[in-house]
C-alpha cells in the first residue's frame, strides 16, 4: 500500500470542501461553564460538590476562575525536555483504524503472493475495499451475491449512483483482489485435487488479474520460481518437482516453488488457478497461512526519534499549524481546525502525523503552579497560590481530599501530570483510573477541545464502540483502557450516546466526573496540567471500579479497602461528613468479606494468620486470578506459597454432597435410552387426535445428540420426521408472518407473484400438515389464513362491482391483504380503485373549501388524475377541474391587468370585475389583491371626501400623507390631481416666501425667521448657555414647554384652528420678549459696571472693546465695526442697525408680504410656515397703529426727545467724564431701548382714553372723500351709496385699533383687516368679502388686485376659518 511519509513538518494540505460523500462533522452541543465568585472559589471541593448535580450529567464542566486569578507560570522551561509521543491520525479513529488493518492484511496477502496491491479507482475516487468485503459478506458471501445479483444494491450502498453499472465493476474487483483472500481465510482456498481426466478435459483460464497481478516478463529473472527450474542442467533433477495438489510433474512451464520452502504447486491447481507466473516471490498455501495467521502486534504509540525542549517543540508545532492551514496559527478558526481534524482521522487516503507531549512527570521538572521548596522564586503578592486548593499539587491531598489517605505518590493521580500538545494531537475515549474525578488546567497556548459523555452513559459507549469496532476488541479487550482509540462524536451520538463539548482557553480548568469517559484534541502549541481527586461522593464509585476491575483482571492503581482502613483509623479527627461516608463504605465492605470468609470456612480453609499486606509491596499481593490487590484478606497454598487469590476466586474439587448426586447420573444415564426408545416409538405411530408437538420432537433429537444415543434406523427417522416437520413450520411461518407485506406499501409495484403460493397452493399445504405425524402450532392459524382469504375474495369482489367505493373500506381491504401472504389477483384492481376513490375524495374536498383551492392545487390533482385508470366519475371530475381552471386562469390575468394598466382604471370598472370574480369557487391572489386595492380606493376617497367637509381647512401633512397614499394604489382616483396642485401651490408659496424673507446663504429656515425666537437668546456660547439655563427655570416655574423650534413646529401641527396655532405663536413671543429683555439687560450691565474695560469680552471674536464700537439696537451688544464689516451689517444713517445674530431675515416692506398671505388664503391649506406668517403681519399692523396713535397724540416725540438725551450717541470728541464706562472706546451708533416710544405711546393712550383722532392726510378733507369712495365692483353690492355707508351697514371696524369713526359729517368707512394700512392717494380700491360677513377691505390690504377683485370671489380669513376668534 502506498502511503505518505510519516513525517508532519513535510506534510502539508490545500483545504478542501467535504465531498459530497463525507458527512461533515456537526460540532455537539456545549458543556456547562461555571464563573465562581470570590466566595465560591476559596473552597474548592465544597464549589465542586455545589456544581455536581448540573455538570455530572455531562460529564464534563468547565471552570473559569475569577479575573483576578492568575498564578504565575513556574515550570523550569530550561531544563524541561521530553520525547512526545508520534501520532497518526487516521490510525487513531477505530473504524479507521479497522479498515487500515484490513487493507494491510491484504496487502500482505498479496505481496506474499508475488503482485503489489494498488487501490482500484471507482468513479474517480479510491475504492473501499474493506466495506465492499463487509457488505459482501452480510449478503452472504460471494457465491449468493453472484447467484441472486445484488452488486448493483450493494453499489447503492456504497453510495454509487445507479445506472451506471457500477455493480459490474464491483464485482470484478471483489473477484480478483477479495475473493482469493476470503477463500484463504476460510481454509477452502489456495489449492485443489484433480485427476489427470481433469486435467485433459480442464478449460482454458482466462481469469485475468489486470493490474493487480503483473505479468511475468519475457525473459526469466532470477527471482522467478521457473528460474529455478530452468537452472537445473539434466532432465533428472526437473523431475523431482512434483505438484503437491496432483502429485504429477508433468508440466513443468506451470510449476511453481515456494520462495519460502520451495514445495511445487501447478498455477491450474490452486484456487483460484493462476494463468501467468507472478512477478516477484511466490508463497505456498502453507507458508501463506503460517505468515498470515501471526498475531497482529497491539497498537500503541511510538516515541519520537528525538528530544525537545519547550522552545524547540513550540517552533515546530507553530510552524506545522501555520504551513497547513496557510495562515498565521493566531488567524485559524477553532471550528475549521476541529472539522479538518475529524475528517483527517476518518479518511485513509491522508496520512497526517503529529507528535504529543504527554505524561511527563512534574515531579522531574517542576509543576505550572508555585509550590514550596521549589526551585521557582514565588514574589510576596503571589504567595497565596502556593496555598490555594485549585493548585493541582495542592488539591489531591487537601483534608478533605480522600486521597490524602493513600501513602504512595502516584504520577497522574496526586503527582500532576504536564501535556505539551501541537496542532491534532489528541487524548483519546477514555475514563481515569478508579473511575476518580480529574481536573485540567491549562497554563498558555491555543485552545485545547473536550469531548465528554455523563457516567451514567459509559457502558453505552463501550458497546456502542465494541459494535462498530469488534475487530479491534478481539485482538485487544482492555483497548479502551490503553488511550490509543478514539470515535467521531457524530457516530456515538447518533448510536444515542450523549456527546458535550467545550474549548479550554488559558487560563480555565476543565473538570471531570466518575466514569465519564471524554477525549480531545489541542487546536495548536500550548501547556496544560491534569492530576486526579477524589471527594467523598466518589467512595461507592470507587468500591464499584473496583469490582469491574475484577471482572476484566485488570491491575488496581491503590487498594480501595487499604485506604478505607486507613481513613478508619483516624476517625477521631475526621470530619464528620467525611466519617459518615467512611462508616456506609466500611459496611459494604465488611458485610461482603464476611460473607467470602464464611465461604472460605465452609469450604474447609482452617489454618488462617495475620499478614501485615501494607507492608508487602503491591506486586506481592496480587491475586494471581482477577489481579486485584489484596489487602484484608487472601488464600494461599503451601505447595505455591508464592501464589495467592483473593476470597472471590477460592475453588474446591468436589465435597461428599457433590459424589452422590454424580452416582445418580450414571445410573439416569443408563435408564435413559430405553424411557426415550418407548417415547419415541409412540410418537411416530400416534393417531391424529395423539400427535405430540414439534417441540417434543426436537427435545427429543436434543436428548439424543447430547446423551450420544447410539445412531440407528429409529434415530434416523426421528430426525427425517423432525426436519421436515420444521421446513413445513418456517414455510408456514413466512405465511403467517407476511414478510412480503412492503410490496403493498411501495406504491404499486409489480408484486413478485412467481415468489408467492397461490391460494389452491395454500389448501394443498394445510392438506400436507395434516398427514405430518407431530402437530405445529401454526397449523391453526394456517387454517385461519385460508379462511381469511376467502373472506378477503369475497369482500374484493363485492366492492370492485360498487360504482364508488369508500376509500377507507378499500384500504381496509388491503390492509388485510398485508397480512395475507399470498397471491392474490384482485390486488391490482383493488390498488387502481384506491388510487380513483382516494382521488375524487381529495377533488370533493377541495371543492368544497374554495377558499384553500389555488391555481396550483388545481393543476396538481389534473396531473394526478391523467396518470389514473380511466373511469367515468374521474372523467367528470376532470372536466369541471379544467373548466375551473380555465376560468380562474383568465381572470387571475385580467385582475393582474386591471392592476397594471396605465392610466390606471376607476373604481366603478374594478368593481364590476370583482362582481363576476365572486362566482367563481377558487382562491384567486390577484383578485382577493384588486379587491383590497378597491377597498383601499374607497377609503382614500372617503378621506378625500372628508378632508374639507363643513368649511375645514387641511393641514399639509394630512394633505402630504393622502398624496402619498394615493401613488401606491393602481386605480384612477380624481381627487388627486387637485390634491397634488395644492401640495404643489404650498410648496411654490413657501419657495416664495423664502425668497422674500431669508438672505442669502442664510442659515435658518423659514418657520424659524417667520416665528417669534424660542431659544434664550444670542451671544457667546458660554452666556448663552447660562442664560438658557434660567429662561429654562423660568420656563419650568411657568409650566410651558415650548423650548425649541421643533417644540413649536409640533405645536402648530398638531393645532385644531388657527386660533389655537395663534395662541401658541403669542405664547412663544412672549417667551420671546422675556429672554430679549433678560439678554439686553444682562449686556447693558456688563458695560456699565465693568471697572475695567481690558477685562470685558464683546463681539464675536470675544476681546476687549477698543477704539469705535457698533451697539445692536436689539440685545444691546457691543460689536468692533471691523469684525462685523460687510455690505449686510453696515450701518445706515437713519435706521437700527441690527448685530449677525439678531438680524435672522432681509425684513421685506409689508407690500410684499401681504400678497403672500392672500395666495396662501387662497391655496386653502393650513401650514405652521402660514399661521407664523398671519401672526407676524398681525404684529407689525399692530404696532403700525400704536405708533400712529402715538404720533396723533403727540407722544412720540416727547419719547423719542428723551430717548436722544439718554440713549445718544457719543463721539471720540464727547466728554469722557460722562462715560459711565471706560473712555477707551465708544459707540458709534445709537440704541433705541426696547421700552421707549411704544411704551410712552401705551401711557399716552391710557391717559387721553376716550379722545377720537382723524387720520393724518397730507391733502384737505374734500379730497380725501374722493380718496375713500369704494370703487366700483363686478358685484352691484359695490355700487352702494354714501347714505348706506354712513349707516354703517357694511362698514367693517377695526378690531386691531382703538380709533373710531371721526365725529365729523364724513362718513368714510374702516377697513375690516386687522392689519389695515390705511392707505392714501388720488385713489384707494376696495372688495367686498363674498362670504358670510360681507365686510369691505383694502385691496392692498388683503393682497389682492384689482383684476383679481373683479374675475375672482374674495373671501375673508375670518369666512375661510370660522374658528378664528380676533385678538
Amino acid at each position: 500500500i502506498q502511503g505518505t511519509t510519516p513525517n508532519h513538518r513535510a506534510h502539508r494540505v490545500h483545504l478542501k470542501k467535504t465531498s459530497p460523500g463525507h458527512h461533515e462533522f456537526i460540532a455537539p452541543p456545549e458543556c456547562p461553564v461555571f464563573e465562581p465568585t470570590w466566595e465560591e472559589f476559596a473552597d474548592p471541593f465544597a464549589y465542586i460538590n455545589k456544581i455536581r448535580p448540573i455538570a455530572e450529567k455531562t460529564g464534563i464542566c468547565k471552570v473559569r476562575p475569577p479575573k483576578e486569578w492568575q498564578p504565575p507560570f513556574a515550570c523550569d522551561v530550561d531544563r524541561l525536555h521530553f520525547t512526545p509521543r508520534i501520532q497518526r491520525l487516521n490510525e487513531l479513529e477505530a473504524q479507521t483504524r479497522v479498515k487500515l488493518n484490513f487493507l494491510d492484511q491484504i496487502a500482505k496477502f498479496w505481496e506474499l503472493q508475488g503482485c503489489t496491491l494498488k487501490i482500484p479507482h471507482v468513479e474517480r475516487k479510491n475504492l473501499d475495499l474493506y466495506q465492499l468485503n463487509k457488505l459482501v459478506n452480510d449478503d452472504g458471501g460471494f457465491d449468493v451475491v453472484c447467484r441472486e445479483r445484488r452488486w448493483s444494491k450493494i453499489a447503492l450502498k456504497m453510495g454509487f449512483a445507479p445506472g451506471k453499472a457500477i455493480g459490474s465493476h464491483l464485482r470484478s474487483h471483489y473477484e480478483r483482489i477479495l475473493y482469493p483472500y476470503n477463500l484463504f481465510q476460510t481454509g477452502g482456498g489456495c489449492m485443489k485435487t484433480e485427476t489427470a481426466e481433469d486435467c485433459e478435459n480442464r478449460p482454458n483460464l482466462r481469469r485475468r488479474m489486470g493490474s493487480y497481478v503483473a505479468k511475468p516478463e519475457p525473459q526469466l529473472g532470477k527471482h522467478s520460481p521457473l528460474a529455478k527450474s530452468s537452472s537445473l542442467s539434466c532432465l533428472s533433477q526437473v523431475d523431482q518437482y512434483m505438484c503437491l495438489v496432483c502429485g504429477s510433474g508433468s508440466e513443468e512451464d506451470r510449476l511453481l516453488l515456494c520462495d519460502g520452502c520451495d514445495d511445487s504447486y501447478h498455477t491450474f491447481c490452486l484456487i483460484p488457478p493462476l494463468h501467468d507466473v507472478p512477478k516477484g516471490d511466490w508463497r505456498c498455501p502453507k507458508c501463506l497461512a503460517q505468515e498470515c495467521g501471526k498475531p497482529q502486534v497491539a497498537f500503541g504509540f511510538e516515541q519520537a526519534g528525538r528530544d525537545y525542549s519547550l522552545r524547540t517543540f513550540g517552533d515546530m508545532a507553530d510552524s506545522f499549524k501555520s504551513d497547513y492551514f496557510n495562515m498565521p496559527v493566531h488567524m485559524v478558526p477553532t471550528e475549521l481546525v476541529e472539522k479538518e481534524f475529524w475528517r483527517l482521522v476518518s479518511t485513509i487516503e491522508e496520512d497526517v502525523t503529529v507528535e504529543y507531549g504527554a505524561d511527563i512527570a512534574s515531579k522531574e521538572f517542576g509543576s505550572g503552579f508555585p509550590i514550596r521548596g521549589g526551585r521557582f522564586h514565588v514574589s510576596p503578592e503571589d504567595e497565596d497560590y502556593l496555598s490555594s486548593g485549585w493548585n493541582l499539587n495542592n488539591m489531591p491531598v487537601i483534608d478533605s481530599s480522600v486521597l490524602t489517605h493513600v501513602t504512595a505518590d502516584i504520577c497522574g493521580m496526586k503527582l500532576p501530570w504536564l501535556y505539551v500538545g501541537m496542532c491534532f494531537s489528541s487524548f483519546c475515549w477514555h475514563i481515569e483510573d478508579h473511575w476518580s474525578y480529574s481536573i485540567n488546567y491549562l497554563h498558555w497556548g491555543e485552545p485545547k477541545t473536550w469531548y465528554g459523555a455523563p457516567g451514567y452513559a459509559a457502558e453505552k459507549l463501550e458497546g456502542v464502540m465494541k459494535k462498530l469496532a469488534p475487530e479491534l476488541f478481539e485482538s485487544q479487550p482492555d483497548l479502551l483502557h490503553q488511550l490509543v482509540t478514539i470515535m467521531n462524536p457524530n457516530t456515538l451520538m447518533n448510536h444515542g450516546v450523549p456527546i458535550y463539548r467545550t474549548n479550554q482557553c488559558a487560563g480555565e480548568f476543565v473538570i471531570t466526573f466518575p466514569r465519564a469517559y471524554h477525549s480531545g484534541f489541542n487546536q495548536g502549541f500550548n501547556f496544560a496540567e491534569a492530576v486526579n481527586f477524589c471527594t467523598m461522593d466518589w467512595m461507592p464509585m470507587g468500591r464499584m471500579c473496583v469490582d469491574h476491575y475484577r471482572q476484566l483482571d485488570r491491575y488496581c492503581v491503590f487498594s480501595h479497602d487499604e485506604m478505607v482502613c486507613k481513613m478508619a483509623s483516624k476517625a477521631d479527627t475526621m470530619d464528620v461528613a467525611l466519617a459518615s461516608a467512611v462508616q456506609k463504605d466500611m459496611a459494604v465492605m465488611l458485610q461482603e468479606e464476611d460473607q467470602l470468609r464464611d465461604k472460605v470456612s465452609k469450604m474447609g480453609v482452617q489454618q488462617s494468620q495475620q499478614v501485615e499486606y501494607d507492608l508487602l509491596p503491591d506486586e506481592e499481593r496480587q491475586c494471581s486470578r482477577c489481579r486485584t490487590t489484596c489487602y484484608l484478606s487472601a488464600l494461599t497454598c503451601p505447595c505455591n506459597p508464592g501464589q495467592l487469590v483473593c476470597l472471590h476466586h477460592v475453588y474446591q474439587q468436589f465435597t461428599m454432597a457433590e459424589l452422590y448426586p454424580m452416582m445418580e447420573a450414571v445410573t439416569l444415564r443408563a435408564e435413559s435410552y430405553t424411557g426415550w426408545v418407548s417415547h419415541v416409538t409412540n410418537i411416530l405411530e400416534a393417531k391424529q387426535d395423539k400427535k405430540s408437538s414439534l417441540e417434543v420432537l426436537r427435545s427429543l433429537v436434543e436428548d439424543a445428540e447430547v446423551k450420544q444415543f447410539p445412531q440407528n434406523d429409529l434415530l434416523r427417522q426421528l430426525c427425517a420426521v423432525t426436519l421436515d416437520a420444521e421446513k413445513c413450520a418456517v414455510v408456514a411461518q413466512q405465511l403467517l408472518n407476511g414478510k412480503r407485506q412492503t410490496r403493498y406499501r411501495s406504491g404499486g409495484g409489480k408484486s413478485q407473484s412467481q415468489n408467492l403460493l397461490t391460494v389452491e397452493e395454500l389448501r394443498s399445504f394445510v392438506r400436507q400438515l395434516h398427514k405430518l405425524p407431530c402437530s405445529i402450532r401454526q397449523a391453526p392459524l394456517l387454517k385461519d389464513l385460508l379462511t381469511r382469504v376467502d373472506d378477503f375474495q369475497q369482500r374484493s369482489e363485492r366492492l370492485l362491482c360498487d360504482e364508488a367505493p369508500s376509500p377507507a373500506e378499500l384500504q381496509s381491504l388491503l390492509d388485510v391483504s398485508l397480512s395475507l401472504d399470498v397471491e392474490l389477483p384482485q390486488l391490482s384492481l383493488l390498488r387502481e380503485r384506491l388510487e380513483q376513490a382516494r382521488w375524487l375524495e381529495v377533488v370533493q374536498g377541495a371543492s368544497s373549501q374554495p377558499h384553500s383551492l389555488c391555481l396550483d392545487t388545481m393543476r396538481r390533482l389534473i396531473d394526478q388524475g391523467v396518470g389514473l385508470a380511466s373511469h367515468a366519475l374521474v372523467e367528470r371530475a376532470m372536466a369541471r377541474l379544467q373548466e375551473l381552471l380555465t376560468m380562474s386562469e383568465h381572470w387571475e390575468e385580467r385582475a393582474l391587468s386591471l392592476m397594471e394598466t396605465r392610466p390606471c382604471h376607476c373604481v366603478e370598472t374594478l368593481e364590476a370585475a370583482l362582481q363576476e370574480v365572486a362566482s367563481i369557487p377558487a382562491y384567486l391572489p390577484n383578485c382577493l389583491l384588486l379587491k383590497d386595492t378597491v377597498d383601499q380606493a374607497k377609503d382614500w376617497l372617503q378621506e378625500a371626501d372628508t378632508l374639507q367637509v363643513g368649511g375645514r381647512i387641511p393641514v399639509l401633512d394630512t394633505l402630504t400623507d393622502l398624496v402619498s397614499r394615493a401613488k401606491t394604489i393602481p386605480v384612477w382616483l380624481d381627487p388627486l390631481a387637485r390634491l397634488e396642485a395644492l401640495v404643489s401651490d404650498v410648496q411654490a408659496w413657501k419657495e416664495s416666501a423664502a425668497k422674500t424673507f431669508l438672505m442669502k446663504n442664510s442659515p435658518y429656515s423659514l418657520l424659524e425667521v417667520l416665528c417669534p425666537q424660542c431659544e434664550a437668546g444670542t451671544g457667546s456660547q458660554k452666556s448663552k448657555s447660562k442664560r438658557a439655563k434660567d429662561v429654562a427655570q423660568c420656563n419650568k416655574r411657568n409650566g410651558t414647554w415650548l423650548d425649541c423650534l421643533s417644540d413649536v413646529e409640533k405645536a402648530l401641527s398638531e393645532s385644531k384652528d388657527s386660533a389655537s396655532a395663534m395662541a401658541t405663536l403669542a405664547e412663544v413671543r412672549q417667551k420671546e420678549m422675556e429672554n430679549l429683555l433678560a439678554l439686553r439687560a444682562s449686556n447693558e450691565s456688563k458695560l456699565l459696571q465693568a471697572g475695567d474695560c481690558g477685562a470685558l469680552r464683546v463681539c464675536v471674536c470675544h476681546n476687549a472693546p477698543l477704539g469705535a464700537m457698533l451697539q445692536c439696537e436689539l440685545c444691546s451688544d457691543t460689536f468692533h465695526r471691523s469684525c462685523v464689516s460687510g455690505s449686510n451689517q453696515d450701518p445706515r444713517p437713519n435706521q437700527a442697525w441690527l448685530c449677525p445674530h439678531c438680524r435672522r431675515s432681509e425684513k421685506p416692506p409689508l407690500d410684499r408680504v401681504l400678497p403672500l398671505l392672500a395666495s396662501l388664503q387662497r391655496i386653502r391649506v393650513r401650514l405652521p410656515e402660514g399661521d407664523a406668517l398671519r401672526f407676524l403681519i398681525e404684529r407689525t399692523v399692530r404696532w403700525q397703529h400704536r405708533m400712529q396713535q402715538a404720533s396723533a397724540e403727540g407722544v412720540l416725540g416727547v419719547a423719542l426727545m428723551t430717548s436722544h438725551q439718554r440713549w445718544g450717541s457719543s463721539s471720540p470728541t464727547s466728554a469722557p467724564s460722562q462715560e459711565p464706562y471706560s473712555a477707551s472706546f465708544y459707540t458709534d451708533h445709537q440704541c433705541i431701548p426696547l421700552q421707549g416710544p411704544c411704551q410712552a405711546t401705551c401711557l399716552k393712550k391710557e391717559a387721553v382714553n376716550g379722545k377720537r383722532t382723524k387720520r393724518c392726510m397730507e391733502k384737505e378733507g374734500s379730497e380725501r372723500k374722493d380718496k375713500a369712495k369704494k370703487p366700483c365692483k363686478k358685484k352691484p353690492k359695490m355700487n352702494k351709496e354714501r347714505s348706506q355707508e354712513t349707516k354703517g351697514t357694511c362698514s367693517p371696524t377695526a378690531t386691531h385699533s382703538d380709533l373710531s369713526l371721526s365725529d365729523s359729517d364724513e362718513d368714510f368707512t374702516l377697513c375690516a383687516a386687522p392689519w389695515c394700512r390705511e392707505p392714501e392717494g388720488k385713489q384707494v380700491n376696495w372688495v367686498q368679502c363674498d362670504g358670510s360677513c360681507q365686510q369691505w377691505f383694502h385691496q392692498i390690504c388683503v393682497g389682492v388686485s384689482a383684476e383679481q377683485a373683479e374675475k375672482e370671489d374674495y373671501i375673508c380669513i375670518s369666512c375661510t376659518q370660522p374658528d378664528h376668534t380676533r385678538e
